[in-house]
Protein backbone atom coordinates (compact mmCIF):
# COMPACT_ATOMS: atom_id res chain seq x y z
CA UNK A 1 0.00 0.00 0.00
CA UNK A 2 1.31 3.00 -1.02
CA UNK A 3 1.65 6.45 1.21
CA UNK A 4 1.41 9.92 -0.59
CA UNK A 5 3.33 13.19 0.80
CA UNK A 6 3.51 16.41 -0.08
CA UNK A 7 6.80 18.49 -0.62
CA UNK A 8 7.06 22.22 -0.93
CA UNK A 9 10.21 23.90 -2.37
CA UNK A 10 11.03 27.03 -4.29
CA UNK A 11 14.17 27.67 -6.47
CA UNK A 12 13.75 30.46 -8.86
CA UNK A 13 10.41 30.77 -11.51
CA UNK A 14 8.23 28.29 -10.59
CA UNK A 15 6.99 27.36 -13.95
CA UNK A 16 10.21 25.50 -15.00
CA UNK A 17 10.64 23.99 -11.92
CA UNK A 18 7.43 22.56 -12.23
CA UNK A 19 8.17 21.13 -16.01
CA UNK A 20 10.76 19.23 -14.40
CA UNK A 21 9.76 17.73 -11.20
CA UNK A 22 6.43 16.41 -13.51
CA UNK A 23 7.85 13.70 -14.72
CA UNK A 24 9.73 12.54 -11.94
CA UNK A 25 9.48 8.80 -10.79
CA UNK A 26 7.36 8.86 -8.09
CA UNK A 27 5.18 12.28 -8.90
CA UNK A 28 1.56 12.12 -8.92
CA UNK A 29 1.16 15.76 -9.33
CA UNK A 30 2.59 19.37 -8.93
CA UNK A 31 0.93 22.96 -8.33
CA UNK A 32 2.80 26.37 -8.54
CA UNK A 33 2.14 28.94 -5.58
CA UNK A 34 3.49 31.34 -3.38
CA UNK A 35 4.94 30.36 -0.45
CA UNK A 36 6.94 32.39 2.47
CA UNK A 37 5.61 36.22 2.60
CA UNK A 38 4.16 38.75 4.16
CA UNK A 39 -0.06 38.44 2.64
CA UNK A 40 -2.82 35.92 2.93
CA UNK A 41 -4.23 34.98 -0.97
CA UNK A 42 -1.26 36.66 -2.73
CA UNK A 43 -1.29 36.91 -6.69
CA UNK A 44 1.63 36.63 -9.43
CA UNK A 45 0.79 40.85 -9.30
CA UNK A 46 1.18 40.94 -5.74
CA UNK A 47 3.00 38.82 -3.09
CA UNK A 48 5.45 40.49 -0.96
CA UNK A 49 7.87 38.12 0.41
CA UNK A 50 6.54 35.14 -1.13
CA UNK A 51 8.74 32.51 -3.29
CA UNK A 52 7.23 31.27 -6.40
CA UNK A 53 7.11 27.93 -5.21
CA UNK A 54 5.74 24.12 -5.95
CA UNK A 55 3.79 21.79 -4.08
CA UNK A 56 5.33 18.09 -4.80
CA UNK A 57 2.76 15.82 -4.07
CA UNK A 58 4.70 12.20 -4.09
CA UNK A 59 4.46 8.27 -3.55
CA UNK A 60 7.07 7.58 -1.14
CA UNK A 61 6.96 3.73 -2.55
CA UNK A 62 8.50 5.36 -5.48
CA UNK A 63 10.46 8.32 -4.36
CA UNK A 64 11.25 9.90 -0.82
CA UNK A 65 11.74 13.41 0.35
CA UNK A 66 15.73 13.31 -0.11
CA UNK A 67 15.68 12.18 -3.77
CA UNK A 68 13.14 15.13 -4.71
CA UNK A 69 15.76 17.26 -2.52
CA UNK A 70 18.65 15.66 -4.83
CA UNK A 71 16.83 16.70 -8.07
CA UNK A 72 16.33 20.02 -6.42
CA UNK A 73 19.72 20.37 -6.18
CA UNK A 74 20.94 19.56 -9.29
CA UNK A 75 18.31 21.71 -11.57
CA UNK A 76 18.46 25.26 -9.89
CA UNK A 77 21.59 27.39 -8.69
CA UNK A 78 21.15 26.58 -4.73
CA UNK A 79 24.14 28.97 -4.97
CA UNK A 80 22.94 32.61 -5.83
CA UNK A 81 21.07 34.55 -3.15
CA UNK A 82 17.36 35.76 -4.61
CA UNK A 83 18.25 35.07 -8.17
CA UNK A 84 18.29 31.98 -10.75
CA UNK A 85 18.97 33.53 -14.37
CA UNK A 86 18.07 36.64 -15.15
CA UNK A 87 15.15 36.60 -12.18
CA UNK A 88 16.42 38.24 -9.08
CA UNK A 89 14.48 39.09 -5.62
CA UNK A 90 13.31 37.52 -2.75
CA UNK A 91 10.41 35.81 -5.04
CA UNK A 92 13.33 33.49 -6.39
CA UNK A 93 14.86 32.57 -3.49
CA UNK A 94 16.14 29.08 -3.00
CA UNK A 95 13.78 27.24 -0.36
CA UNK A 96 12.66 24.29 1.56
CA UNK A 97 9.15 24.60 3.63
CA UNK A 98 9.85 21.82 5.94
CA UNK A 99 6.85 20.46 7.70
CA UNK A 100 8.46 18.31 10.42
CA UNK A 101 11.85 17.95 12.29
CA UNK A 102 12.53 14.79 9.76
CA UNK A 103 12.50 17.10 7.12
CA UNK A 104 14.45 19.96 8.38
CA UNK A 105 17.25 17.25 9.30
CA UNK A 106 16.81 15.88 5.71
CA UNK A 107 17.31 19.30 3.98
CA UNK A 108 20.34 19.84 6.85
CA UNK A 109 21.94 16.64 5.55
CA UNK A 110 21.53 17.35 1.79
CA UNK A 111 23.03 20.58 1.72
CA UNK A 112 26.02 19.15 3.48
CA UNK A 113 26.12 16.75 0.48
CA UNK A 114 25.85 19.49 -1.71
CA UNK A 115 29.04 21.77 -0.58
CA UNK A 116 30.99 18.51 0.32
CA UNK A 117 30.73 17.26 -3.24
CA UNK A 118 32.34 20.37 -4.47
CA UNK A 119 30.10 20.33 -8.02
CA UNK A 120 28.79 24.27 -7.79
CA UNK A 121 31.54 26.99 -7.33
CA UNK A 122 29.87 28.64 -4.29
CA UNK A 123 28.36 26.71 -1.02
CA UNK A 124 24.57 26.42 -1.01
CA UNK A 125 21.91 29.38 0.45
CA UNK A 126 18.62 27.77 0.36
CA UNK A 127 17.05 28.75 3.08
CA UNK A 128 15.28 26.18 5.54
CA UNK A 129 11.79 27.73 6.48
CA UNK A 130 9.15 26.29 8.62
CA UNK A 131 5.89 25.20 6.46
CA UNK A 132 4.20 27.91 6.79
CA UNK A 133 0.21 28.20 4.35
CA UNK A 134 0.84 27.12 0.23
CA UNK A 135 -1.29 29.57 -1.71
CA UNK A 136 -2.06 28.18 -5.21
CA UNK A 137 -1.18 30.04 -8.05
CA UNK A 138 -3.23 31.18 -10.58
CA UNK A 139 -5.02 28.65 -13.31
CA UNK A 140 -2.95 30.61 -15.97
CA UNK A 141 0.22 29.99 -14.14
CA UNK A 142 -0.68 25.81 -13.82
CA UNK A 143 1.73 23.65 -16.07
CA UNK A 144 2.44 26.54 -17.85
CA UNK A 145 4.99 25.32 -19.86
CA UNK A 146 2.84 22.25 -21.28
CA UNK A 147 0.36 24.91 -22.40
CA UNK A 148 3.22 27.46 -23.63
CA UNK A 149 5.81 25.21 -24.90
CA UNK A 150 8.27 27.64 -25.90
CA UNK A 151 7.53 29.70 -23.16
CA UNK A 152 10.58 30.84 -20.33
CA UNK A 153 12.29 28.95 -18.12
CA UNK A 154 15.81 29.29 -16.34
CA UNK A 155 15.63 25.61 -14.93
CA UNK A 156 17.75 22.59 -16.54
CA UNK A 157 19.61 19.93 -15.06
CA UNK A 158 22.95 20.74 -14.29
CA UNK A 159 24.16 17.30 -13.17
CA UNK A 160 22.98 14.34 -14.07
CA UNK A 161 24.44 12.66 -11.67
CA UNK A 162 23.15 12.25 -8.17
CA UNK A 163 24.52 13.53 -5.03
CA UNK A 164 23.63 10.75 -3.38
CA UNK A 165 26.21 7.80 -3.63
CA UNK A 166 23.40 5.32 -3.10
CA UNK A 167 18.89 5.68 -3.22
CA UNK A 168 18.25 5.99 0.26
Amino acid sequence: MSTTKKAYIAGGCFWGMEDLFRTRPGVIDTEVGYQGGQNDNPTYKYHPGHAEGIEIIYDTDKTSFREILDFFFRMHNPTTVDQQGNDMGSSYRSAIFYQNDEEKAIAEEMIRIVNASGKWEGDVVTTLEPFVPFWQAEPEHQDYLVKNPNGYTCHFLRFEESFLKEKA
